[in-house]
């Protein structure tokens, strides 16, 4: 069990980290340091580092409900996010059977602001006026108002400077190259710069990145990155105006989502699936603008078709635009989909929080002001067993993730990636 005068050392700036280096400061640990592999905060290929992300409730396991419900509270809190979050509400689409049922009563359970929507009519009549919609033909679902969407950036910014504010260290520029040990326990690391750091207890919150930056420990089969494919359309100041205030749209059967206009006016859409691979001796390694320039913001010609059919089904008008650009957007994948927040069980020393499976920051951020306080109750061990169970390291995985329950991830071609000339179409 730590005790607050412990050295802790925090190995990722995303949203585990820095949750868990704010949760540990605010029950009085006094010596908390973060270090980021990348040179500015937040990162510029981390899935912290973008200007929204889903912010729901809709789950169909009640504790993450819960858990989310949580947050939101949080997320309201001025003083501490400013405007980040936007309680735009959030249309879930989807059959009553299906896992958008289960969330739905889940919300319920909850006491949350709801509207269902039995039929086409019901569902179109939840837009704004002027806003061109879809048939929706033989879909159902329904409009949770409470929820949104977060500007991922100044979401993770802000919680990174209340941190500092509060005495923890927050370094970037300081990529790790190995864990140092002692009588087999973890006792620092050693950074690709020449520097090292101590501690008592080290965590491991390094998300898509973490089985490639630990070859050692094998953690390849544990946690998958698998990268998602992310587009964008450029509306005029017009158009953004008619559609400022349409919900988040998450459709749970076919995986699209997409948000209201950002400050931009840039629409942002996506499929939440499986995703692709990206393998590199033997390991899945998120590919990105950082290590691949601008190639590596391409996705699949098949996944860029697809999300503009999706687009079409709910937004005719503005699916015949261009396209503005695309973005691989890596997750870090359990075959269960859900968190690993636990010691490893050869090592008491070093602590694993990751595996946002798309629930953490990526297709929802909603869990950024709660999620560190399980991994600060790991530390005090003061983890309800029940939830020590669901987010063992070594647990017996007992269900696939519901929410994406299609297929196995696809190893990524890059002969097929698309091109500017396909951005370019028009659908």
């Amino acid at each position: 069990m730590a005790q607050v005068n412990d050295r802790v050392l925090i190995i990722g700036a995303g949203v585990f980290g820095i949750s868990t280096a704010y949760h540990l400061l605010t029950r009085g640990f006094t010596d908390v340091t973060v270090l980021e592999r990348a040179e500015t905060l937040p990162p510029a290929d981390g899935t912290s580092n973008d200007f929204n992300r889903i912010v729901r409730t809709s789950y169909n396991d009640p504790f993450y409900a819960k858990l989310a419900h949580d947050a939101i509270q949080s997320w309201k809190n001025r003083e501490l996010f400013g405007d980040s979050y936007q309680e735009s509400g959030v249309l879930v689409l989807g059959s009553a059977k299906s896992y958008t049922g289960q969330s739905y009563k889940s919300d319920v359970a909850l006491g949350l602001r709801l509207k269902r929507l039995e039929n086409a009519d019901a569902i179109r009549g939840i837009f704004p006026d002027g806003v061109k919609v879809g048939s929706f033909d033989k879909i159902t679902g329904y409009l949770n108002l409470d929820g949104g969407w977060a500007h991922a950036a100044n979401g993770v910014s802000a919680l990174t400077a209340k941190v500092i504010q509060l005495g923890g260290k927050v370094l970037p520029g300081k990529a790790v190259s190995e864990l140092l040990r002692e009588d087999e326990e973890t006792v620092g690391v050693q950074c690709k710069d020449g520097s090292s750091f101590r501690s008592k207890y080290t965590i491991v919150a390094t998300g898509a990145w973490t089985p490639s930056t630990f070859p050692a420990l094998n953690l390849q089969d544990k946690f998958v990155a698998t990268g998602q494919c992310v587009t964008m359309v450029q509306l005029t100041p017009e158009e953004a105006k008619t559609y400022r205030d349409i919900p988040v749209v998450l459709d749970f059967d076919s995986g699209f989502y997409c948000f209201p206009p950002s400050a931009e006016n840039i629409v942002k859409m996506a499929i939440h699936s499986r995703g692709y691979t990206h393998t590199k001796d033997a390991i899945s390694t998120p590919r990105t603008v950082v290590s691949d320039g601008v190639d590596g913001l391409r996705i699949p010609k098949a996944d860029l078709n697809e999300i503009r059919i999706r687009f079409k089904e709910v937004f005719p008008e503005l699916a015949n635009k261009p396209l503005l650009r695309t973005r691989l957007c890596w997750y870090t994948d359990t075959q269960d989909g859900d968190w690993v927040i636990d010691s490893h069980p050869k090592d008491s020393a070093l602590i694993f929080a990751t595996a946002g499976s798309g629930h953490a920051y990526k297709a929802s951020l909603t869990f950024l002001p709660v999620i560190g306080r399980l991994v600060a109750d790991v530390l005090e061990g003061k983890m309800e067993p029940a939830v020590a169970k669901k987010f063992a390291f070594d647990r017996e995985v007992d269900h696939t993730d519901y929410s994406r329950a299609d297929t196995k991830p696809k190893e990524l071609d890059l002969s097929q990636l698309c091109t500017p000339e396909d951005l370019a179409r028009t659908a």
